[in-house]
């Protein structure tokens, strides 16, 4: 964790794969893409009622409802758009290259959509990383690692 203000906390993120326990991690392009880029690190914010304290490490979560709610909009909105704006040209006699065009202004209009209605969510607390649980405590002088259940 980096730093903490009301309500929320900013922490630092590792990104790895699962590559290290995968049985064809050998022949997979994602395995040579993970060694050639490293682990990323990212700062995500998450909301946190815990009073936790720079050094901590923690375990940041999403809602389950939230995630299957915005997968599945996220995926059926641009499809929908598509085979709507598709049926809705053949319904009115269109010929078939009328029909791809309008079924790709289907698929562009839910792309807009949906990038309209995710950056409405970005103040909704069920789309928010939360502070899940505490996992240890940096020792900000040494450089240890203690690890305790609170």
């Amino acid at each position: 964790m980096l730093s903490v203000e009301q309500g929320a906390v900013w922490v630092e993120t590792i990104r790895r794969s699962a590559c290290s326990s995968c049985q064809a991690r050998a022949g997979c392009g994602q395995s040579l893409l993970q060694r050639l880029g490293g682990a990323r690190r990212g700062l995500i914010r998450a909301l946190d009622d815990r009073a936790c304290r720079v050094g901590e490490e923690v375990v940041i979560g999403i809602p389950e409802n939230a995630m299957l709610r915005g997968s599945s909009l996220i995926y059926m909105v641009p499809l929908l758009g598509l085979f709507s704006f598709a049926l809705l040209a053949q319904v009115f006699g269109a010929g078939e290259p009328s029909i791809i065009v309008a079924g790709f202004s289907g698929l562009g209009l839910g792309f807009v959509a949906m990038r309209w209605y995710t950056g409405r969510l970005d103040a909704d607390p069920d789309f928010t990383p939360q502070v899940v649980s505490r996992v240890g405590k940096l020792d900000v002088v040494s450089g240890t690692q203690e690890r305790s259940n609170y």
